[in-house]
């Protein structure tokens, strides 16, 4: 299934846009050594978000560059989103992209691990101090990195309606950080590609 990525740009030509505006988004992570039904190993917890449309997208937003630098204002929006306002470096920065959708939008993205206590605060606190939850943020979702038997799992997260283009930010993170191996993060690819197929063809 081809993702709808958007043209790649450099961090300073998107800075030097005019008439833009921009948008910054992280993928929270860290490692973990659970295991579902205490068989199955978790191995990375990684956090998306489900918004008010429905779509599931990364935590992050709107920023201005003019007054603010892009990680100064992604922490801003994590402060809203997750209730705690998530120190972000440029160390953590990925790419910039063209929005595939809205026109006139530049995406910048951010990849940032954390351990496993402090992941679980920021759950606990996007439910008790996000002041956009249950408006704006529906609640935080972790992402299924395994694969079971009957295509449950990863494939089936992929299946579902990402924003713009998350779904695509998302699968080149995994990628790029190995937190699943290529082969199954293909293979759950393929199988996210049937179900949505399998769906489309089901009239109910």
């Amino acid at each position: 299934m081809e993702e709808m990525e958007g043209q790649e740009i450099s961090r300073e030509e998107a800075l030097s846009r005019v008439g833009y505006k921009h948008a910054c988004h992280v993928l929270l992570y860290a490692d973990t050594r659970a295991k579902l039904f205490g068989k199955i190993p978790i191995k990375h917890t990684v956090l998306m978000q489900m918004r008010f449309d429905g779509l599931l997208g990364f935590p992050g937003g709107l920023v201005k560059p003019s007054e603010e630098s892009l990680e100064s204002g992604l922490s801003r929006e994590l402060q809203e989103e997750v209730g705690v306002a998530v120190p972000v470096t440029v160390d953590d920065y990925v790419s910039s992209r063209l929005a595939p959708s809205p026109p006139q939008l530049i995406t910048h993205f951010y990849t940032k691990k954390m351990t496993e206590p402090e992941l679980v605060e920021i759950e606990k606190a996007a439910v008790a101090n996000a002041v956009d939850h249950g408006l704006e943020v529906l609640g935080m979702v972790r992402v299924p990195l395994y694969t079971l038997r009957n295509g449950g799992g990863l494939p089936w997260f992929l299946s579902h309606s990402f924003i713009s283009n998350s779904r695509a930010q998302l699968l080149g993170a995994l990628r790029r950080l190995g937190l699943v191996p290529q082969g199954a993060l293909d293979e759950a690819v393929k199988q996210a590609e049937h179900m949505r197929h399998a769906r489309k063809a089901d009239p109910h």
